[in-house]
């Protein structure tokens, strides 16, 4: 944004145009040709010269009111400080199986209140790099690790059940997480693993994966997401159309707090929308790292922006008073 170094300058150019514009309204004072018998004289519509001679007062106003906004130093500030926050990695590892559209999380559904109380997390955090990791039957990277959260959550967005084949690789889906940090510096590397079921593929196994995690110096925070026994699951019907029935729901909270203690983590379990924002508060205060960085402040002067064109209107006024506007001498 443009800004003046003598900005007190500025309620001088204003006079400036106040003057010219009482000016122009008072019109010209006095005839640029004296003639003897007006009425011989032709009562057409004033000539091109004769409206430029009427602006001509303008020119020079102009050029002096260019004159004191260009001395009033015009520039462009670029600002730099220091600054000192907080900013660490984090990968979030998402489970995306059928099982997370169940309705214990009313009036929505696992996923979709997870993916709500993920976007706040991510608001809450502007100066760490987040990534996103879904899995289900399989494992992929839905988004690398950015400081572009806008970017991040348009793919948060897109998320939905049956991206993958059906299934909870719990082992996969914290490893293709862990992979994500490998070649990060932050001082902390942070992984929070959501799922809402039990290991049931063997591609990887949670133990394996875990123990990749803590050889990086990973620290994972696990979050079982809905409760275990009969929950509300959505189903369609193709005479009744969508319906909602009971079905049995298992967490292996053993394996994700094994997980969790294993890589200098916590495990947490949401039943509700409400806890699950209260742990990701907790993770949030839990995951703090300091950080230093020098912003500095330099300027791009705009004078000459202001300076030339008010040159150009000078010679223009000196121009048009040596032709078209000559006055003559007045007759003795």
């Amino acid at each position: 944004m443009m800004e003046f170094a003598r900005p007190w300058l500025l309620p001088l150019a204003l006079a400036m145009a106040a003057a010219s514009w009482f000016v122009l309204r008072r019109g010209h004072g006095g005839a640029l040709l004296r003639h003897p018998r007006v009425a011989l004289l032709p009562a057409d519509q004033p000539t091109f010269r004769v409206l430029l001679a009427r602006w001509q007062p303008l020119v020079p106003a102009m050029a002096l009111i260019l004159i004191v906004v260009a001395a009033a130093g015009p520039r462009v500030a670029h600002r730099s400080e220091d600054i000192e926050g907080e900013g660490i990695d984090i990968v979030l590892a998402l489970d995306i199986s059928g099982s997370m559209r169940s309705l214990d999380f009313h009036p929505r559904d696992r996923l979709a209140s997870a993916k709500d109380v993920i976007r706040g997390f991510i608001d809450g955090r502007p100066h760490d790099r987040i990534g996103l990791v879904v899995f289900a039957a399989r494992a992929f990277t839905q988004c690398p690790l950015t400081l572009d959260h806008p970017v991040l959550k348009g793919f948060l967005d897109e998320i939905e059940v049956g991206l993958i084949d059906d299934g909870t690789a719990i082992g996969l889906g914290l490893a293709t997480a862990v992979a994500r940090l490998r070649h990060s510096v932050s001082p902390s590397r942070t992984v929070i693993l959501l799922t809402d079921g039990e290991n049931n593929v063997p591609t990887l196994g949670p133990a394996t994966a875990a123990e990749l995690a803590r050889s990086l110096d990973v620290r994972v925070y696990t979050v079982a997401i809905g409760r275990e026994g009969l929950v509300p699951y959505p189903v369609d019907d193709p005479i009744f159309g969508r319906r909602t029935r009971q079905v049995e729901a298992k967490l292996d909270l053993e394996l994700l707090r094994s997980i969790a203690a294993s890589t200098g983590g916590q495990m947490f379990q949401a039943t509700d929308p409400e806890a699950l924002e209260a742990i990701f508060s907790t993770i949030d205060e839990l995951e703090t790292a300091r950080y230093e960085t020098t912003v500095s402040t330099w300027y791009r002067d705009l004078m000459g922006w202001f300076a030339v064109p008010a040159f150009l209107l000078i010679l223009l006024e000196a121009l048009l008073a040596a032709t078209w506007l000559r006055r003559l001498p007045a007759a003795g």
